[in-house]
């Protein structure tokens, strides 16, 4: 189910160079340590890269180096960004930082019980799966825990509707339970679902960051994403402007180029190559194409008892609400999937009136 997509490339460096870079911008030209968004973006970063069991150059996790001798006391001081702290630590070492303070710094997080203060079952799993890391905990199996976040994510329904933390928390679980592709998440048929769902709601909204976790928890879980999706992903991140610009704002789409480019190199094909050589990068997305899915939720809406769950139904009555973006956009989710009709009887709303 793969397709031969040709783009107008960027300038390409070497991979090894590549990384170095984009090690480097996260550690150093964007923000500072003390600053919990450096800690998010580098959690982000280094953990994309030790998932695809990326091989930066000897030298390039050096701008770490100060940042790594200090977790300890960091740890120790700031033991509420335990999860930032101890990720950031366990991929440095994984991608070949010398030093073992991982398993020490998981000990204490562990002996601290500092999971036991998290109210969310996902944060537990992924306390859950840092501790497991170094033999501090066990890893997500046949337990309560595991149970409740495929419970969660077995009732497909939620995924028929839009709602983004719903879905991003829908495929972080099954990148826990999968241990970011290192084992098979055994998802069954109705979380298989719950995917392809929410894969169709990004594809209608053109949220391609969302877009590549649905496509990159599927390749997880044993699954082709549709071409159409993986398509997308690939114009977007080969799309993707980055720059080097330390005074243009902070607020951009790295961690839509993170994510896109994940998505491309665990389905093996080139990703975080365009990166040039000197300037705190900054990401800018080319121009997009405008979504469906508001346009479509208001034309559902304004029918109000006319609404139907019925797709064939339907169809007429909502393509006039589309602008020719909008248009593209619903033909090409419709092909993109075999359950359409059945995704759009919950998307909807109809029954429940």
């Amino acid at each position: 189910m793969s397709n031969v997509i040709a783009f107008d490339p960027q300038p390409q460096v070497s991979a090894g160079c590549a990384l170095t870079r984009l090690i480097a911008t996260f550690a150093q030209d964007r923000r500072a340590p003390d600053d919990v968004f450096w800690l998010k973006e580098n959690a982000e970063v280094l953990n994309i890269l030790e998932a695809t069991d990326a091989r930066p150059d000897p030298d390039a996790l050096n701008p770490h180096a100060e940042f790594y001798a200090g977790l300890e006391e960091r740890l120790h001081f700031y033991p509420q960004y335990y999860r930032f702290l101890l990720s950031i630590c366990l991929d440095l070492e994984d991608l070949g930082m010398p030093g073992d303070i991982g398993a020490r710094l998981c000990r204490w997080a562990a002996d601290q019980g500092l999971a036991q203060a998290e109210l969310s079952d996902l944060q537990r799993a992924e306390a859950r799966r840092l501790l497991a890391r170094r033999g501090a905990a066990l890893a997500l199996a046949n337990d309560p825990l595991a149970a409740r976040l495929r419970g969660f994510i077995g009732r497909s329904t939620t995924f028929a509707m839009p709602n983004k933390k719903a879905a991003y928390e829908l495929t972080h679980i099954v990148f826990y339970l999968a241990e970011y592709g290192r084992r098979d998440p055994q998802l069954d048929r109705a979380a298989l679902t719950s995917l392809e769902y929410a894969g169709l709601l990004a594809y209608l909204d053109q949220n391609l960051d969302l877009l590549a976790e649905v496509c990159t928890a599927l390749h997880f879980a044993g699954q082709r994403p549709s071409p159409i999706w993986l398509e997308a992903v690939a114009r977007c991140h080969a799309g993707m402007a980055v720059v080097g610009d330390p005074a243009a704002p902070l607020q951009d789409a790295y961690h839509t180029y993170l994510e896109t480019g994940w998505t491309r190199a665990v389905v093996g094909t080139p990703a975080f190559q365009a990166v040039p050589d000197e300037g705190g990068l900054r990401f800018r997305p080319a121009r997009g194409t405008m979504g469906a899915l508001l346009p479509l939720s208001e034309c559902l809406f304004d029918l109000g008892p006319e609404r139907s769950t019925d797709w064939e139904k339907m169809r007429g009555q909502v393509m006039p609400y589309l602008g020719a973006d909008g248009h593209e956009v619903l033909y090409k989710a419709e092909r993109s999937t075999d359950k359409f009709d059945v995704f759009f009887e919950g998307f909807a709303r109809a029954a429940a009136r």
